[in-house]
């Protein structure tokens, strides 16, 4: 028995009857004798990690334009916050680590610098529209390895395209890095807003925090607690979270965050037009 085959073994003895295993993937696009030591997620995981997309997230910034300071957070930042986050409530509910992970490390290599405001100019100049998302797919089914692309399994792929609030992952791995990476831009977006100063804790508002909590630290806690809590039938805080995420946004908007938005839209104007004048 291999090391891939024993690793395998312990996913179907250990994990929940409801997790996603390695040996019944439906597989790759372009069948690939398997690794001895790694099974197809973990595989996945690797190839994600090592790929030029992922190196390309250090330098995309994730909401301010142009940060004064080495703290605030970047798309790889993000990516790795998402990443702990569904690794720590996959964990919990004996879940596929391995896929999760490669959800996480794979889900945002296609967004665009400038936030969703880069994402939101190129939508209008692309003649096939532009989404996020459809261009992570895109970068690993065809644009990486010099066109050859990453062919990972159909799982991660799905994983990756349906992360967004208006999709649905096939798996409960691609539904926990779903809401991990709301939980981990909720509160990113307010600690970095606070250390911007355009946002206090005392903007938030007090019900919401007695709720939640009163740091980043606290309301990590209880999001995440709350969804491992909620998976084994009891209650849940998504109404919470969503006026969190309006209260930041009504907040930054008042103080900055409409002025950023046209300042990133300006710039990804420029950038794509020196680009197809100079391709």
């Amino acid at each position: 028995m291999s090391i891939r085959e024993d690793i395998e073994r312990m996913e179907c003895e250990t994990l929940s009857p409801y997790a996603t295993l390695s040996i019944h993937s439906r597989g790759r696009d372009d069948p690939e004798e398997q690794c001895d030591i790694r099974p197809v997620f973990q595989r996945d995981r690797d190839r994600i990690l090592h790929c030029k997309a992922f190196r390309r997230l250090k330098n995309k910034t994730q909401v301010f334009l142009t940060p004064k300071g080495d703290h605030y957070r970047t798309r790889l930042s993000h990516t790795l916050e998402v990443s702990q986050n569904a690794r720590t409530i996959a964990k919990a509910l004996r879940l596929n680590e391995d896929l999760v992970e490669a959800i996480a490390l794979g889900h945002d290599l296609g967004h665009t610098p400038f936030g969703h405001a880069g994402e939101f100019v190129l939508n209008g100049l692309c003649d096939e529209s532009f989404h996020h998302n459809e261009q992570s797919v895109r970068i690993v089914e065809k644009l990486e390895k010099d066109g050859k692309g990453l062919n990972l399994t159909w799982e991660v792929r799905d994983g990756i395209l349906n992360h967004q609030t208006r999709l649905m992952p096939h798996t409960l791995e691609g539904k926990i890095v779903r809401l991990s990476d709301k939980i981990a831009y909720i509160n990113h977006d307010i600690d970095d807003a606070i250390r911007a100063q355009i946002l206090t804790e005392e903007n938030i508002p007090l019900e919401l925090r007695k709720t939640l909590g009163f740091s980043t630290r606290q309301r990590l806690n209880t999001l995440i607690h709350n969804i491992i809590s909620n998976s084994v039938g009891k209650d849940d805080d998504r109404t919470a979270q969503i006026h969190v995420r309006s209260c930041l946004q009504k907040s930054c908007g008042k103080r900055g965050r409409d002025k950023g938005k046209s300042n990133d839209r300006a710039v990804v104007l420029l950038l794509y037009g020196t680009y197809r004048a100079s391709p």
